[in-house]
């Protein structure tokens, strides 16, 4: 009961930092200032982890009902994490300098392994009645 408890707490919190990434969209969609960058993936990208959050807020209720959403989310957040650390490192070795914090990465992994470790089990499937053939109606 514990973990899910600390589960939720989680859920909320990530949800929320997700969420609030709408605010970011809205900013640079309204002012058109992924134009003026030439930043079009900047946008669709805080569109994908505004919807997760979303969607992991509505998981807080029952998330083991959730499970493949809350996987999904702390996968992302790794692979998003492992990105930006490839794109640092290879900006580091081309001598230029990026200009989001090493932080960024590891608030992404700490996201990604959080959501991770308190990933509801798989919960059993019901027995049910074998398949049968689908009954096709007659003339």
């Amino acid at each position: 009961m514990k973990r899910e408890r600390t589960l939720q707490v989680v859920l909320v919190l990530v949800g929320l930092f997700y969420s609030f990434w709408g605010y970011f969209l809205f900013d640079a969609l309204w002012h058109s200032s992924w134009l003026n960058r030439h930043d079009d993936v900047g946008p669709m990208f805080v569109t994908l982890n505004m919807v997760l959050g979303v969607f992991l807020l509505l998981a807080v209720k029952q998330p083991a009902k959730h499970r493949s959403l809350i996987a999904y989310g702390a996968w992302s957040s790794l692979a998003h994490g492992f990105t930006m650390s490839i794109q640092s490192a290879e900006a580091a070795a081309h001598g230029i300098h990026r200009n989001d914090s090493p932080w960024d990465i590891v608030i992404f992994g700490v996201i990604g392994v959080a959501l991770l470790v308190l990933l509801p089990a798989k919960q059993p499937s019901p027995a049910s009645a074998p398949i049968s053939e689908p009954a096709f109606a007659e003339r």
